[in-house]
């Protein structure tokens, strides 16, 4: 698909003909699209004596218990979590909202029988990318465990797509998405190929 990625560059200016670098290297582009980051919602600053960083994010103990009341806790993007043995924060995708929220279950069970909580550990289980409906997809599997590991094509795509499925099965269940494959198989000659979110 000519797909270029260029990482570790910072973006100093947009024009209409296109982007440049920190580096000083100029990209050219007719069309440009800026996503950066993620900012939790104001809301979250204005709950009381709760702690909250540049993003709006609750601050938490590695309990995902806020710093400030063990009785709260936060998960996902709305949660600032420390990761064991760095100085960065968990970071705000779903697969840690996910894991969080397992963790969650067992963590709020064990406070209200006042047993000590564990740690939240962070486990980097890979991205996936899907580029369009045409088996055009790319990933890396098992995060930093297994560096390097990309895959790509039809067998990304495949994976992408099992991974959808799981996570469309633990909101809605079996049966709601078996009728929404179907539906979507019924409706594919009709659907664009780019997923642009």
């Amino acid at each position: 698909m000519n797909v270029e990625i260029v990482t570790g560059e910072l973006v100093t200016e947009v024009t209409e003909e296109g982007v440049t670098t920190k580096s000083g290297r100029f990209i050219p582009a007719a069309i440009k699209v800026w996503s950066a980051g993620i900012k939790a919602p104001t809301v979250l600053k204005e709950l009381g004596d709760l702690q909250t960083n540049r993003s709006n994010q609750l601050l938490t103990r590695q309990t995902l218990q806020t710093t400030l009341d063990d009785n709260v806790f936060a998960l996902g993007d709305c949660a600032a979590c420390p990761q064991a043995g760095t100085d960065r924060i968990v970071p705000p995708r779903a697969q840690a909202a996910s894991q969080q929220a397992r963790f969650l279950v067992k963590a709020i069970e064990r406070r209200l029988n006042d047993k000590p909580l564990p740690s939240f550990v962070y486990r980097d289980r890979g991205s996936l990318i899907s580029l369009d409906t045409e088996q055009q997809a790319v990933g890396q599997l098992m995060g930093k465990a297994i560096k390097g590991l990309m895959i790509e094509g039809f067998i990304a795509r495949w994976a992408y797509a099992l991974l959808y499925k799981r996570h469309l099965m633990a909101l809605h269940g079996g049966f709601k998405t078996g009728i929404m494959t179907l539906g979507n198989w019924l409706t594919r000659p009709v659907k664009g190929r780019l997923k642009l979110h």
